[in-house]
Formats: C-alpha cells, sequence, structure tokens
C-alpha cells in the first residue's frame, strides 16, 4: 500500500492503471526452460557421475506457516534444475549405468504423486503420472510404488545424495509423502539413526583424497570442529589433522574406508557434481536471469522516483513487488532487505518495519524472481532526494571500490581477485576519511564477502574456482557503521552496499542492472523526477 499522511479522494485505480501504462515495457522473451533443458542436464550429471553409481533426489518439502496454512510450495532447486517438476512428494532416480525392465533399457526414473480429485478442489490441478510422462523422462512412476518396492541399492557401488534435513513433516493422511518416501528409502540404503554426517563426510574426502588436496581437508576439519568440538576426539581425524607432509596417505585411507565399510551412500559428491553443473549457465537459463534482473533494476528505478520522507521501509518494499508483478515475477527470489538508517547497518534485516526515513540512506537489497531464476540488486538512496556530505563520502569509497571489483571480475580471475580489487579501496578510502587508522581495520565496517553465483538460488552453487563465461555473479561491496561504532558519531548509522549482477563473457564483464543508475550525482538527478505514484493516495483509516 502506497500512503501520504493526507486525505484524498479514492482514486487509487485510476493512478494505478497510469503507473502500469507508462511503467517501461521489458521485452517478451522466452518465459521459461524447456524440457530438452532438463534431459541435457539429467544426462551431463550422468557423465560426471562415478561409475555404477545411482544419484537420488528427493522434492522439496511442504512447509507449515501455521496451523493448516501453508506456505506457497518452492521445489528443491536441484530437483527443477534436473525435472522441471513443480509439485511435492516426488523422487528422482539418475543411473549411470543402464537398467533393464520389462519394456527395455532406462537411465532415470521419476516418482510423482497421484493425481486426487478431493486435493485438487481445494489447492489445483496436479499432473500427476500421466503429466509427468509427457515431460521426457525414462520412465515415471507413482510415489506409491516406491514406498511398495523393495529397493535394492547394494548392487551400486555408489549411491550419491544429500545429507537429510529434519524439516520434513508425516502427513498423516498420506502414506507415500515425502516423509514416507524419505524413510523407506534410508532404510533401503542401512542409514544410520544417528547419523554424524560432519564426521562421515571427512571420512570419505579422506578416503578419496588426492595428496595435494591435503591441507584443504585439513582446513575443513579445522572448520567443522569450530561448530563441533567432539571431531578432535575422533581417532582418525585427530591423527590425519596432526600428520606430517611426508606421511603416507594410504594409511589413513584404509582407516576410513574400514569405517565406513558398511555404507555405500556418499553425502559429500552429489553437492560438487551439482555445482559445476550450476555454476555455468546456458542460454536458457541466462534469458530467464536477465529478464529477472531487468525487472528488479526497473523497481530500484522506481522506488527512486516514488520515495518520500513520509514512507515506510514497508511502502518502499511494496515498490518494488508492485513492480515486480506487473513484469510477471510472481515472487521475490529472497526475503526482501529494506532499512534505513541503523537498519542498513544490519546485514540481513528483513523486518521492514521502521516508520520514520527522514533524512537517512535507505539501503534496498532486493531481487525479484522469475520463472525459478533470481536477480539480486542492491541501491542505497538518500529518503530526502540529496546526499549529505557525510553520506556522499562513504558512498562515493563504496562506487569506487565496486567499478575496481566489476573490472576485476574477468574470465579466468578468481573470486579471490574480486575481493582484493574492492576490499583495497575500502581500505584506502576509508583510512582517508579517518574511520580507520590502518588498513587492516577495513574489516570492521566491511564484514562480508564481495561475489557469488545467481540463479536458481540467490546464492547459487559453485565450486568458486575461476571466473569462465556464462557465470553470472554479484559484486557487493558495502560499508556499515553502526552507533557506538569507535570513530566520529558523524559517520554513525550509515548503512550502504551497492550490489549488481554481472555476466562474466570472453570479452569482459557486462552488468545486467547497470540500468538502476549507481553513481551518487545520476541517483539524485532521477529522483527529482516525477513518479507515476506521486497521486496514489488512500483515504484514512479510522
Amino acid at each position: 500500500m502506497i500512503s501520504k499522511p493526507k486525505s484524498t479522494l479514492p482514486i487509487a485505480s485510476f493512478v494505478l492503471l497510469m503507473f502500469l501504462i507508462s511503467s517501461p515495457i521489458v521485452k517478451a522473451q522466452k518465459s521459461e526452460l524447456s524440457l530438452d533443458f532438463h534431459k541435457n542436464r539429467r544426462a551431463e550429471l550422468r557423465q560426471k557421475m562415478p561409475n555404477n553409481s545411482v544419484a537420488v533426489f528427493f522434492s522439496a518439502p511442504v512447509r507449515n506457516r501455521a496451523n493448516d496454512v501453508d506456505f506457497i510450495f518452492h521445489q528443491d532447486p536441484n530437483f527443477f534444475y534436473l525435472t522441471g517438476w513443480n509439485e511435492p512428494h516426488a523422487v528422482l532416480l539418475v543411473f549411470n549405468v543402464p537398467q533393464q525392465d520389462d519394456n527395455g533399457v532406462y537411465y532415470e526414473k521419476l516418482y510423482v504423486r497421484e493425481r486426487d480429485a478431493r486435493n485438487e478442489m481445494w489447492n489445483g490441478r496436479q499432473s500427476g503420472v500421466e503429466g509427468a510422462a509427457k515431460m521426457g523422462f525414462d520412465r515415471v512412476a507413482s510415489k506409491n510404488e516406491f514406498v511398495q518396492t523393495e529397493l535394492n541399492f547394494d548392487r551400486f557401488d555408489r549411491v550419491l545424495l544429500f545429507d537429510f534435513e529434519n524439516d520434513v513433516r508425516d502427513e498423516k493422511n498420506d502414506s507415500s509423502d515425502l516423509y514416507d518416501l524419505q524413510q523407506h528409502f534410508k532404510a533401503a540404503i542401512n542409514y544410520p539413526e544417528h547419523f554424524d554426517a560432519d564426521r562421515y563426510r571427512l571420512y570419505l574426502r579422506i578416503q578419496n583424497a588426492q595428496a595435494a588436496e591435503v591441507p584443504q581437508i585439513k582446513r575443513m576439519i579445522a572448520y567443522f570442529a569450530e561448530q563441533d568440538e567432539t571431531l578432535l576426539e575422533d581417532p582418525l581425524i585427530l591423527d590425519f589433522l596432526n600428520s606430517e607432509e611426508s606421511t603416507s596417505l594410504a594409511d589413513f585411507q584404509t582407516r576410513s574406508a574400514f569405517l565406513i565399510r558398511d555404507y555405500n551412500f556418499d553425502i559429500d559428491q552429489l553437492s560438487i557434481l551439482m555445482a559445476g553443473l550450476r555454476e555455468k549457465k546456458q542460454e536458457e537459463e541466462l534469458l530467464l536471469i536477465k529478464k529477472a534482473v531487468q525487472i528488479s533494476a526497473q523497481g530500484q528505478i522506481e522506488v527512486m522516483k516514488a520515495i518520500h520522507p513520509e514512507m515506510t521501509e514497508r511502502e518502499v518494499q511494496g515498490i518494488h513487488q508492485l513492480v515486480y508483478k506487473k513484469y510477471g515475477a510472481a515472487h521475490e527470489g529472497y526475503p526482501s532487505i529494506v532499512g534505513a538508517g541503523e537498519n542498513a547497518c544490519v546485514l540481513h534485516y528483513i523486518t521492514n518495519d521502521k516508520t520514520d526515513l527522514k533524512n537517512q540512506l535507505i539501503l534496498m537489497d532486493l531481487g525479484a524472481e522469475y520463472n525459478g531464476y533470481t536477480a539480486d540488486v542492491t541501491r542505497t538512496i538518500p529518503v530526502s532526494g540529496v546526499f549529505s556530505p557525510e553520506q556522499k563520502a562513504l558512498y562515493q569509497i563504496v562506487y569506487n571500490a565496486q567499478n575496481a571489483g566489476i573490472q576485476a571480475a574477468q574470465a579466468g580471475a578468481s573470486f579471490r581477485d574480486i575481493s582484493l580489487a574492492t576490499n583495497e579501496v575500502v581500505a584506502q578510502g576509508l583510512l582517508e576519511v579517518g574511520l580507520i587508522e590502518d588498513p587492516s581495520e577495513f574489516r570492521r565496517y566491511l564484514p562480508h564477502g564481495i561475489a557469488h553465483h545467481i540463479g536458481l538460488d540467490v546464492h547459487d552453487p559453485g565450486l568458486y574456482e575461476y571466473l569462465e563465461p556464462n557465470m553470472v555473479i554479484t559484486v557487493e561491496p558495502g560499508i556499515y557503521v553502526p552507533e557506538g561504532s569507535p570513530c566520529d558519531p558523524k559517520w554513525w548509522n550509515i548503512g550502504i552496499r551497492i550490489e549488481d549482477d554481472i555476466l562474466i563473457t570472453e570479452n569482459g564483464p557486462i552488468n545486467l542492472s547497470e540500468a538502476a543508475p549507481r553513481a551518487w550525482d545520476e541517483i539524485e538527478e532521477l529522483m527529482k523526477q516525477k513518479s507515476p505514484l506521486d497521486d496514489f493516495t488512500l483515504p484514512e483509516l479510522k
């Protein structure tokens, strides 16, 4: 809801129509992935899988909001990537070696829920087995068949899976829901009741390690041990961590193999395989990402024109969402961050309930999700329309740092190269304005990373090695000076982040979200423009 404190005639319908008519047109593009896309992704996964292995994927759980109301279902991104299937209570098996049944050879099998007339009356049409059979899978069956079949996974050398989470409800009126699918599968692979995933993952890493990977695995052990000190009580892990460089790896691999001899499942490798697949985008994906980014940038533009000091954080968020829905993006890709003043210094602030925005900067980190793919665009603007001297000084540092980071995002560079480029600019800038006395202190005001992949997830999986063409990443430096920081109070409660979505190409980085102004003077100039929402007011409610 967009409102001003004064009361006027209810002309909302007319003003909203004028907004929709006057909004720039986002060029129509192909709006969904093809069946061949998903089929080709499954085929590429098979090629990367170990010999005589099967990969098992479960759909996302249905999550409860409160009482008898559930959240809108959102498919597990890996499951969607491989199938295009957007319904719950399903499981996909991908085989790296041919399987045989009465109908011949197959390499994959999808189990889905059956159609249910009563459920469809309340919740809408379901596709069922018949619908899934039209989507190009080798085999499709009912999920009832999955739980009623004796599964034999012992014949595989490796059963690849993601470890199970604890957020799956057992729906009492469905004997083959996701909970039952997973329980049946766990029994088939001899999955322990009290499974220590971190310990098992480390055993696997040690068992499969090359000598050059030993330092990296030791760093992984140290990381896990920070969360679980009992890992350092494990004789194998402790001996491996304390081993000399000259120590033979074979002894540790024999010991680790013995400890996991009763299991042929692997909770480690599948995430690496999927990260390698998903970090480089196919052309069909790029069309959807570009559309999501274009919509998100337009949202920033419309807010720059419409914002005024009497607005609230929630109203600002609402304008973004109105623009998203106008262009066909049904959801945001992640909880929207709209923080003014001190709230801008909270990195993942999502409450968005501040009502007094006057004379403050407002940080807006939002992204439209378009047919599954999300953007991630951040702008920080002065609610008054004009940056104060202190706001402008810190903003210019972040802007310069981001330019350096984008320039560093060249094919063949590393994510570390981007961070080094941005951090150097931030450190020097903070020195010059007197917020720090030594360059090493810059982390006090820039505590987060600078770049990540985007795609089906806002923090999309990737191997995070070197940048390659058709990767899409963010570059997002920031400066945050919360109240009480050891500096002149004139800097307090200034939080700034500028974030853009960057396509890596052989000819250099392309800023997909450049339509939304970044430079402080361009922002101030745009904020002078009239908004189609300027006259959108609502009557006061008693």
